[in-house]
C-alpha cells in the first residue's frame, strides 16, 4: 500500500477537536443563566479543546489532500477517541465527575448514544453540565464525522471514505449522489426533528431546559435524562411520554425513509421491507407486553420508578409497553417503568430486543433489523438448496437480489457480534459482576442501549462497576457505535502491512 498520510489524519483530528470545543462553549450560557460556578470549568474546557485542535490542524494544514480507505478507518476511530477524551474535560474541570475513568465512561456513553450512566444524583448536577451531557448524545447521534464531511470539500478533501467508515451498515441508500449533499441533508433533517420535538415537549408541559435536553437525547437515540427517574418522572403527563415514544420511533427508522416521507413519498416508505418489520414488530411486542402487564395486579411487580401509577387501566399498560419497546428496540434507553418487574417472560422479551436494534441508516445501535431479515432469508434458502442443490437462489431484499459478499459480511458481523457478547460477558463476570448483570451490561454496552438487567437494571446504574469493568464497557460502546469492523480492523496485523 502507499504510505499512510499521517498528517491528514492529525489535521482531521484537530478539526474534530475544534468542533467539539465549540459545542462545549454552547453549554456556557446555560451555566451563566443559572448563575453556576461551573461556567468557568466548561469555558476553560472548551477553550483548551479548541486550542488543542487548532494546534493539531495548523501544524498539519499543508498535508496532501489524498484520503484513502485506510486513512478513513483510522480517522473515524481516532476521531471518536479524540471526542471522548476531550469530552471529559467539562466534567473534570468542573469537578462534577472528578475520577477520570468515570468521566470517560459518561462521555463515551454520551457520544456512542448508549445512555449508561455512573451518576447517582443527576438532578443535583449543574445545568451547564447536564446540557453538555445531552449535547454529547446529539453530536454522536448522527456522527461528528458526517458533520465534518459536509465541510471537507472546502478543504479540498473527498469524504466518501469517511462516510462509509462512519456508517458501515448494509444499507447503500443515498438521498443525493454527492456525499456532501447527503451529509448536509441528514443534518438538516436531524436538526429539524430535534427542534420540532423540543417545541412539542415544551407545549406538553416540560420546562424549556428539560425539553431541549430530552429532544437531543431522543433524536440521537441516546437516553440521558435530566431527571433521576428518567421519563418515569412524567408518568403523570401521558402526552409527554407519547411524544417521546413517537420521536424515538422516527429516530430508529432509516433517515433516508424519513427524507422520503417528508417529501410526501409515503408509498416508498411502506415498500421498505425493513420498515414493515420495524413497524409491525413494535406493534406486536407492544400488544404482548400490554397483556403481560395487565395480568399483574400486584403493584410491587409493575410499579414505575419512584413515580407509581395504576397499571390496571389499559391505556396506562399500553403506554408503558409501547414506550419501553420502542426505547429498547431503538436503543434509546429512556425508562418509564422498571421492565425487569414485568414477570420473567416480560423481562426475557425485553432482553431479546437488546439483540435486534433499529433500522440501518438511523441513529440507533444494535445488530439492525435489516441484518436479521437477510440472515433469516438466507437460512430459508439453505433449506431450499438442500432439495435443489444446483439451483441459483439469491437472497432478495426489497425486490432485488443481494450480492453474496454482502450476505457473507452480514453473517460475519452477526457471528462476531455474538462472539464479542459472550466473551465480554465472561470478562465482566471475572471483573466482579454476577452472571445476569454481566450479560446485561455486555449486551447493553455493545448494543448502545443503556439500562439492562440485574444490578444494571432501569432502577440502577453503572457506578458500582469496578474500574476494569467500566473500561471494558467503554470499549464495547465504541465498537458497538461504529459497528465492530471499523474499529476491530485496526487491531488486525494485515491492516498495517504494506502491499
Amino acid at each position: 500500500m502507499n504510505q499512510l498520510n499521517i498528517k491528514i489524519i492529525i489535521s482531521f483530528l484537530g478539526l474534530t477537536s475544534m468542533l467539539n470545543g465549540v459545542f462545549m462553549l454552547i453549554a456556557v450560557p446555560f451555566s451563566i443563566y443559572h448563575k453556576e460556578e461551573a461556567q468557568w470549568g466548561i469555558l476553560y474546557a472548551g477553550l483548551t479543546t479548541i486550542a488543542l485542535g487548532f494546534t493539531l490542524w495548523f501544524t498539519n494544514r499543508k498535508a496532501k489532500k489524498n484520503l484513502g480507505k485506510k486513512e478513513g478507518y483510522i480517522i473515524v476511530t481516532l476521531g471518536w477517541l479524540m471526542l471522548s477524551f476531550t469530552g471529559t474535560l467539562p466534567y473534570v474541570f468542573t469537578n462534577t465527575i472528578p475520577q477520570f475513568t468515570d468521566a470517560f465512561f459518561e462521555t463515551i456513553s454520551g457520544y456512542s448514544t448508549t445512555g449508561s450512566s455512573i451518576l447517582t444524583d443527576i438532578e443535583s448536577m449543574p445545568k451547564g453540565i447536564l446540557f453538555w451531557r445531552s449535547a454529547t448524545h446529539w453530536i454522536g447521534g448522527m456522527g461528528i464525522i458526517v458533520l465534518t464531511v459536509a465541510i471537507l470539500p472546502l478543504l479540498g478533501i473527498g469524504g466518501m471514505q469517511l462516510f462509509m467508515a462512519e456508517a458501515p451498515g448494509p444499507s447503500a441508500d443515498k438521498m443525493h449522489p454527492r456525499i456532501t449533499e447527503t451529509a448536509k441533508r441528514l443534518w438538516l433533517i436531524y436538526f429539524s426533528l430535534t427542534f420540532t420535538e423540543f417545541f412539542l415537549l415544551k407545549i406538553a408541559g416540560m420546562t424549556w431546559f428539560d425539553a431541549i435536553n430530552h429532544a437531543m437525547a431522543t433524536m440521537s437515540t441516546g437516553g440521558f435524562s435530566t431527571k433521576n427517574s428518567s421519563i418515569a418522572y412524567y408518568n403523570n403527563a401521558p402526552l409527554i411520554q407519547y411524544i417521546i415514544t413517537a420521536f424515538m420511533f422516527v429516530a430508529g427508522a432509516n433517515f433516508v425513509l424519513t427524507y422520503f416521507a417528508l417529501k410526501g413519498k409515503i408509498r416508498k416508505v411502506f415498500k421498505s421491507e425493513e420498515f414493515k418489520y420495524y413497524f409491525f414488530g413494535v406493534i406486536g411486542f407492544t400488544l404482548v407486553l400490554t397483556i403481560i402487564i395487565l395480568n399483574y395486579r400486584d403493584p410491587n411487580l409493575v410499579t414505575s420508578i419512584h413515580h407509581p401509577e395504576p397499571y390496571g387501566k389499559i391505556e396506562s399498560a399500553f403506554r408503558h409497553a409501547a414506550f419501553q419497546v420502542v426505547s429498547v428496540l431503538t436503543t434509546t434507553g429512556f425508562v418509564s417503568a422498571d421492565f425487569t418487574m414485568w414477570s420473567s417472560i416480560g423481562t426475557m422479551l425485553m432482553f431479546s430486543l437488546f439483540f435486534i436494534g433499529g433500522s440501518a441508516g438511523s441513529t440507533s445501535g444494535g445488530v439492525k433489523i435489516v441484518r436479521h431479515i437477510i440472515i433469516i432469508k438466507n437460512s430459508i434458502l439453505e433449506f431450499k438448496k438442500l432439495l435443489h442443490p444446483h439451483a441459483i437462489l439469491p437472497v432478495r431484499y426489497d425486490g432485488a437480489g443481494i450480492q453474496q459478499n454482502i450476505v457473507f459480511n452480514i453473517l460475519s458481523f452477526f457471528v462476531l457480534y455474538m462472539g464479542i457478547f459472550i466473551v465480554s460477558s465472561v470478562i465482566l463476570a471475572i471483573f466482579g459482576l454476577d452472571f445476569i448483570s454481566a450479560m446485561g451490561a455486555a449486551a447493553s454496552s455493545l448494543g448502545n442501549i443503556g439500562p439492562a438487567v440485574g444490578t444494571v437494571s432501569p432502577v440502577d446504574n453503572f457506578s458500582h462497576l469496578s474500574i476494569p469493568a467500566k473500561w471494558t464497557c467503554s470499549f464495547l460502546m465504541l465498537i458497538g457505535r461504529l459497528e465492530l469492523f471499523t474499529v476491530l480492523i485496526l487491531l488486525t496485523p494485515f491492516f498495517w502491512k504494506k502491499n
